[in-house]
């Protein structure tokens, strides 16, 4: 356990209930994450336009707005990782949270250290997406007639077309262009940790993906499913600096 100094991650915890929100501001700050919390979605939001979370702990029963709401603008304006944390436990809410672009999803009631690992798991895959080391800081990637630009999480096609991504996207995006025409199972793009058999979180983003990239996401050229393997990302994948 550590003390969080002004390097370690900053994450936004949007939670209604004092006890709650304490809980997991001194469970994260135990294991060295610093954090700030917040009463409702909007004031939230309001923090996220000065100041830029590498993570935002949700819950959906706010008093104010919908947390999915609050999900979904967050990850428009300000896009970061996300985790939510609800008592809400309905497959509608967890495919809809991972559409928005949610990371993970863990229902009430919690175990810390669960909430803990969770929050690391998420930023390490993060980490585990940063462009190649062999680019000496590559700013964006070509591929299929896409350029990606990195810093901005935003696609354009050579027919003039942009799309943004969301902070989830981007880092999944990457992890497939970095190792272009091979097959990455379920588990190497989502982390380290061992997949529920029923965990589609994967399989949705790729599916928003897809719906970005492609010109008929029922018949994928770009993103290509190998079943019973995992995805691969076919073709040319060119890094550029700057």
């Amino acid at each position: 356990m550590s003390t969080p100094d002004t390097d370690s991650p900053l994450v936004f915890i949007v939670e209604d209930e004092p006890d709650i929100a304490r809980l997991i501001a001194t469970s994260l700050a135990e294991y060295g994450f610093r954090s700030e919390t917040f009463g409702t979605g909007r004031a939230l939001l309001a923090r996220a336009r000065k100041v830029q979370p590498e993570l935002a702990i949700l819950d959906l029963g706010l008093p104010d707005m919908d947390g999915l709401q609050v999900l979904r603008l967050l990850q428009e304006q300000h896009p970061c990782a996300a985790l939510i944390l609800t008592g809400r436990d309905g497959l509608t809410d967890r495919v809809l949270g991972l559409e928005l672009g949610a990371d993970d999803y863990l229902v009430k009631p919690f175990e810390p250290r669960e909430l803990v690992a969770r929050v690391r798991s998420i930023l390490r895959r993060y980490q585990k997406a940063a462009p190649p080391p062999e680019a000496d800081g590559p700013g964006a990637a070509r591929f299929a007639g896409w350029h990606f630009d990195i810093g901005r999480l935003r696609l354009t096609h050579d027919d003039g077309r942009e799309v943004s991504l969301s902070a989830a996207e981007a880092a999944l995006l990457q992890s497939l262009l970095k190792r272009p025409n091979k097959i990455l199972t379920r588990e190497q793009l989502i982390g380290e940790r061992e997949l529920d058999p029923f965990d589609r979180s994967i399989d949705v983003r790729i599916s928003r993906l897809r719906r970005k990239l492609e010109d008929d996401p029922q018949d994928p050229k770009i993103i290509k499913t190998v079943y019973g393997a995992g995805y691969l990302l076919c073709g040319t994948v060119e890094w550029m600096t700057g």
